[in-house]
């Protein structure tokens, strides 16, 4: 099924809220393809029912990605701590009655993580996460698709979207000719790993 209509989308993760319990729904994507957008957008159309907890979240922080080699793939797969996004989805899916849980976020003007910075009250019956690697099959990222009750992938126009992800290095401090080197080379080979696993999602979302 593939849809791109706001409010059908919406109608969709409201259903999700109404099968008692917590539920998560996964919002999938190549790098630029605009998945916090529409989750932030699916988020207030659902008016107090939901909160966004984004993968990002759990990048590795720059000095260990220093120390691991890794600063010049940051965004690829092992850049992140993908157990401990797992493990923070199993926690939101099981919230008791224990208070709310605090996730963590990235701030793209620190290029860093931020610990406890979403709060996701108990009470709240719908959990938005977004993130490019929610449907790989492989390594510490397995687990993430059976934790997910729903995952829609964000499918592109690629064009935009590059041209998009290049103005957005810029913006947060890149210049011109290094933003199009990295989306080129890193940001391009993550998205092509995204794009192979497309076909687990349960929804494909067209955006121009």
């Amino acid at each position: 099924m593939e849809t791109s209509d706001l409010a059908a989308l919406a109608d969709r993760a409201r259903r999700l809220t109404g099968t008692g319990g917590r539920r998560v729904l996964g919002i999938a994507g190549a790098p630029g393809a605009g998945k916090s957008t529409l989750a932030a957008r699916l988020v207030e159309a659902l008016e107090g029912r939901a909160v966004l907890v984004p993968m990002d979240g759990f990048h590795l922080a720059g000095a260990e990605l220093e120390r691991l080699g890794r600063a010049g793939r940051k965004g690829a797969p092992d850049t992140f701590d993908a157990a401990g996004y797992a493990a923070l989805l199993r926690r939101l899916r099981d919230p008791g009655e224990t208070g709310p849980v605090y996730a963590p976020a990235f701030d793209r003007a620190l290029e860093e993580p931020v610990a406890g910075s979403v709060r996701v009250p108990p009470d709240i019956p719908l959990v938005v996460t977004e993130g490019n690697y929610l449907l790989l099959d492989e390594g510490p990222w397995a687990p993430v698709r059976g934790l997910l009750d729903e995952v829609w992938f964000l499918d592109a126009d690629p064009a935009a979207r590059v041209s998009g992800l290049v103005e957005r290095h810029v913006r947060f401090g890149k210049t011109r000719g290094d933003a199009e080197r990295w989306v080129a080379g890193s940001d391009e080979r993550n998205a092509r790993l995204v794009e192979r696993h497309r076909d687990r999602a349960d929804l494909v979302v067209r955006r121009g």
